[in-house]
């Protein structure tokens, strides 16, 4: 930093670069070149009161830069592509600065926002522009954007600044889409930033955004699947479920897991089952956002597969809809409003409704929550419609089993009962009391 002092403190006014518009077009491309080493000079922006007017020089040229790379036809020679990426390097790749709080929690507390975003935001915009450009040739770039780039680019998505990893994820899925040879190693980098986030650290601000980028890579997964995509699903991304902040990027990994079973009908019973594996025990939050991503994974599923997990599946529903929190049951019961699900209940209704019918039966008639009673009676009434023989013979079995239920409680009060009465008349034997 001392050294980028020095080199500020001797720019002058002397040193400001002309204009685009005012050289002409022979000259322009040694000036493209000049203004790009020009910005790889990097200021302190927690002084804010130091180099203004060298700062403002500084967007300028940026934003020069921007409008250069957009409009300019034969702009990118082949002694531009280092020059490019040295200037972005300098610029992007640093070591981010440690959270204000120790206890930073990205639900609850202000994000740290970057104090050099005036000149960070024109880099990116500048670095976008020039991937996307037509003249951009991979097979000269990629002497440059390699492997060790990438991996830096990746450590940058830690940045609790949103907006800067707005603008990585547009950077990486260009660089994923110009750079084939570069697509398996980003797969296996992100992979172990996940694996990392998960059983090492639980903090990582970028989850989001690079599951965002993967759900379109998904997409483009050709058929078959790989061994390697399939063992990502399964050993990377259910186990994502059992973070803390999973609220944070929820929404990004489920449309990941559809996209998957989209691909391939066959990986539903896995996925299920590790639901099920990874199923939240204390925290209602994250349940009703699991059976919200079990709905969407049930909306395509197909009824083959269906048949595979209805038992398991429909146990853990029963076990929703049976939770003291309304909000859990709500959210379970609203299941029977699906179309789609209701056609494959009605199609298994043997094997699904007494798996649940004690459940919807006993809330009936217990529950706090009068919403809740009134969606278990109309879920009732839907399964009588769909199987009255077998509705009104469980009724029945239930009802017995409650009367037997009752009979045994009596009976053990009864001689519980005795045994106190024996207990006491013991004990006043003791005393002298009673005589013996």
């Amino acid at each position: 930093q001392s050294a980028t002092s020095q080199v500020i403190k001797k720019m002058t006014h002397k040193d400001f670069l002309s204009c685009f518009i005012d050289v002409p077009s022979s000259e322009q491309p040694e000036l493209f070149l000049k203004k790009l080493q020009q910005c790889c000079v990097i200021f302190d922006f927690m002084d804010t009161l130091s180099d203004l007017k060298m700062k403002e020089y500084k967007r300028s040229t940026l934003n020069e830069l921007v409008d250069y790379i957009t409009i300019s036809r034969g702009c990118l020679t082949e002694q531009t592509y280092p020059e490019v990426v040295r200037m972005v390097s300098c610029n992007i790749f640093r070591t981010l600065p440690p959270s204000d709080s120790n206890e930073f929690d990205p639900e609850e507390d202000e994000p740290t926002l970057e104090a050099s975003w005036p000149h960070l935001q024109l880099v990116y915009e500048f670095f976008i522009r020039f991937l996307e450009s037509q003249e951009f040739q991979p097979s000269i770039a990629k002497k440059y954007i390699d492997q060790k780039f990438v991996l830096q680019l990746l450590e940058l998505f830690d940045s609790e600044d949103p907006r800067e990893r707005d603008y990585l994820k547009t950077v990486l899925h260009r660089i994923y889409g110009k750079f084939l040879g570069l697509r398996a190693f980003i797969r296996k980098q992100i992979n172990n930033i996940f694996l990392r986030f998960v059983y090492e650290t639980e903090h990582f601000n970028g989850v989001a955004e690079l599951l965002e980028i993967l759900g379109s890579i998904i997409n483009g997964f050709a058929l078959p699947l790989k061994a390697e995509h399939k063992q990502f699903l399964v050993k990377v991304l259910i186990p994502l479920h059992t973070v803390r902040s999973l609220s944070l990027f929820h929404a990004q990994l489920a449309y990941c897991i559809v996209q998957f079973l989209e691909k391939d009908p066959s990986l539903t019973e896995p996925v299920i089952r590790g639901l099920m594996k990874f199923w939240p025990k204390t925290c209602s939050q994250k349940e009703v956002m699991f059976l919200g991503e079990l709905e969407e994974i049930l909306d395509v599923i197909e009824p083959s597969q269906f048949v595979k997990i209805q038992e398991p599946l429909f146990k853990q529903i029963a076990k929703c809809v049976s939770s003291p929190h309304f909000q859990v049951a709500e959210r379970a019961l609203y299941y029977w409003n699906n179309e789609y699900i209701m056609s494959l209940i009605e199609e298994n209704s043997n094997v699904i409704l007494p798996i649940m019918f004690s459940s919807l039966y006993r809330i009936s008639k217990e529950h706090w929550n009068p919403a809740i009673v009134a969606l278990v009676y109309n879920v009732l009434k839907a399964f009588m419609e769909m199987n009255s023989t077998m509705f009104d013979e469980l009724t029945a079995t239930y009802k017995s089993d409650r009367q037997r239920e009752k009979k045994k409680e009596k009976e053990r009060e009864e001689l519980w009962k005795k045994l106190e009465d024996l207990e006491l008349k013991r004990g006043l034997r003791r005393d002298g009391i009673i005589p013996t």
